[in-house]
């Protein structure tokens, strides 16, 4: 696990001062070493840094000043091989194939088994290694094999190719830009920031999306030009010619088996999940389970037991979660584990507000827990962490999910919305609830941001009126069923939200969050799977919760489900400093004139509901990010 970044400029060599401020702006990320590679004249050349361990220092010059075109920037978290052998960058012996990676592959000890009987030789045990070798042999097909979290960059000064990798549900993110300079690339966009080709401009329609949808669409983000490389997808950059190209290496399975029994798919789901667990505990550090007491995160712990016996679990407590926190001591008891729990208080959540919230480099729509998680798991001395992030997802786990049923049969009376003319507050969400004319809708509207009436009433008119509204790129397939609502929580709702939001979190304090519901082989199991068998529009995660009876007590079973948050409304209600916090930044953001000050006005001072408050936590992270990537550079 660690932070990747680098450039290539496309017509003259610039100073690598670039890619150290770069690396700089991702220490965070790898506080065990560093390291960088730099060409010149067609030849790379490996350097170290001021960070980077002893031993590699002694084995390469620390990087000053060079002139090049290209240079790569790594920095480590050691989880796998703790030596200076899993250094990055790491070439090839005729060192014309360098590899930076960022994430950990689970199945590399196969793919090295495979790799020796061609006669390949390994001079360390890290993955970094495997996946280089893998390059060698296979080329660009290595990524479909591999089964793990990754964002990958590989030089191939051969072939004259730089390319580039993600993981398939993109739980290691990748951003780049390719303006009239070069292409510059990190797995933080602050890095990309950093270099002197990049200024840092509004992307409107990133800041629109992230208002509907919590989040900003993939590939777009809040910045102008800036992309994500997407989930299953490859870019090559051809540095002869400048060419680049993108293709998709993975999709979604959409082909539903319909001869198999729900016996035997709750039956194989256990096997896969239980596989996966015992992956994911491979580590060179020590590995915790992060207990929330809902059903996901239980029951990987009691999963990971029988293949870690001295395995721990920690949990979050926060106001109004005691019942997690109880069903969370409830399993541990059982398993007879080390329970820790840790109480964060108001004076916590408040005291690095500002700062945690402009780390998330867009607008947030909540306060996050999971940098509290990161910064306890790493006081406790772990460094790898196994997440129920994921489940949801996979298996129709959110509360909105059950409303799927009602909404495709309510769809039929849209025309309602037509004959509403009154705007009070009841007719808007009436209107708003009868302008749900596909899936995709649908999908927006479960996410609680603002409605697009409101996003379109709080900007400026000259800024709006820039504003693309067609989402038409963003649709997927759109069958009439819960498949194309699990294709848009798949893609929008865990990759470009949640994984997102969990990797900025823990890499804060360099740790790993592992993830084991989201193994190649449990979702394309899953995802094959009748209808029926995981999703009724009654229950939530009916076929985990078959899975999970064999391992979970009924409390843990019953208990409805919750989100992994702060109170935000509760906050905002009934904290003064949280109150004056709200109102200063609202205040700063009104004189910039990109929203209109009477609308923000009047959502501050009416509102009727827990939702109300996101809308203005909404514009207060807005106001927060602006200051932080566009005033403080």
């Amino acid at each position: 696990m660690c932070g990747i970044c680098g450039y290539y400029s496309f017509y003259k060599e610039i100073s690598t001062k670039n890619i150290l401020e770069m690396n700089k702006a991702i220490q965070h990320r790898g506080p065990d070493d560093e390291g960088y590679w730099v060409v010149n004249q067609n030849k790379g050349k490996s350097f170290s840094g001021i960070h980077s361990t002893e031993k590699i220092q002694e084995n390469f010059p620390l990087l000053k000043d060079e002139k090049s075109h290209l240079a790569l920037g790594f920095r480590r978290l050691s989880i796998v091989d703790l030596t200076e052998k899993g250094h990055q960058p790491m070439s090839s012996e005729d060192e014309k194939i360098t590899i930076t990676f960022n994430g950990e592959i689970y199945n590399f000890k196969k793919l090295r088994e495979e790799l020796s009987a061609f006669n390949f030789k390994f001079k360390s045990d890290s993955d970094t290694e495997v996946i280089l070798k893998a390059y060698q042999h296979w080329g660009k097909s290595m990524f479909e094999k591999l089964d793990g979290m990754f964002a990958i960059c590989i030089v191939d000064l051969n072939k004259k190719n730089i390319i580039f990798g993600r993981d398939r549900m993109g739980l290691k993110p990748l951003f780049y830009i390719k303006n009239k300079d070069g292409l510059f690339w990190a797995s933080e966009i602050k890095s990309i920031l950093k270099n002197e080709f990049v200024k840092p401009e509004i992307n409107w329609n990133g800041v629109y999306t992230n208002f509907l949808f919590q989040t900003t669409l993939a590939p777009e983000t809040c910045f102008k030009d800036i992309l994500s490389l997407e989930p299953g997808g490859l870019m090559v950059l051809n540095i002869e010619n400048n060419s680049f190209e993108k293709e998709k290496y993975w999709i979604l399975n959409s082909k539903i088996d319909t001869e198999i029994s729900e016996d035997f798919a709750a039956k194989k789901i256990d096997e896969l999940l239980s596989k996966s667990v015992k992956e994911q505990l491979y580590a060179d550090v020590p590995v915790t389970s992060m207990m929330s007491g809902g059903i996901d995160s239980t029951l990987i712990t009691s999963k990971a037991k029988p293949f870690k016996s001295d395995v721990n679990a920690f949990t979050i407590q926060y106001k109004f979660s005691e019942d997690e926190v109880k069903n969370a001591s409830l399993v541990a008891s059982k398993l007879k584990i080390k329970h820790h729990i840790k109480t964060v208080s108001d004076d916590e959540v408040l005291a690095d507000l500002k700062e945690n919230i402009q780390h998330f480099e867009e607008p947030y729509s909540s306060l996050e827990v999971l940098m509290n998680a990161a910064e306890y798991a790493k006081s406790l001395g772990f460094k790898v962490v196994l997440s129920g992030n994921g489940a949801d997802e996979l298996f129709a786990g959110y509360s909105h999910t059950l409303k799927l049923k009602k909404w495709l049969l309510w769809k039929n009376f849209n025309f309602i919305k037509n004959l509403i003319f009154t705007k009070d507050p009841f007719s808007e969400r009436v209107k708003n609830y009868f302008s749900q004319d596909s899936m995709f809708d649908f999908f927006r509207q479960s996410q609680v941001g603002m409605k697009p009436s409101e996003a379109a009433n709080v900007f400026k008119y000259d800024i709006f009126k820039t504003v693309n509204t067609d989402f038409t790129k963003f649709q997927l397939s759109e069958t009439k069923n819960y498949s194309a609502y699990f294709e848009y929580d798949m893609k929008y709702s865990l990759s470009s939200h949640h994984v997102f939001r969990d990797d900025l979190s823990a890499m804060k304090y360099g740790v790993e969050f592992r993830y084991p519901y989201l193994s190649n082989e449990l979702i394309d199991f899953v995802s094959t799977l009748p209808e029926k068998f995981r999703f009724n529009g009654i229950q939530n995660k009916p076929l985990l919760r078959k899975v999970a009876e064999n391992y979970l007590p009924n409390e843990v079973l019953k208990m409805p489900k919750r989100g992994f948050s702060f109170p935000l409304h509760h906050f905002i209600k009934n904290e003064e400093k949280v109150q004056n916090f709200i109102i200063g930044n609202l205040e700063s953001l009104k004189k910039r004139n990109f929203f209109k000050s009477e609308i923000i006005d009047a959502w501050w001072k009416n509102q009727n509901n827990p939702y109300d408050c996101v809308k203005i936590w909404q514009l207060v992270t807005f106001e927060l990010w602006y200051q932080k990537y566009f005033e403080n550079l």
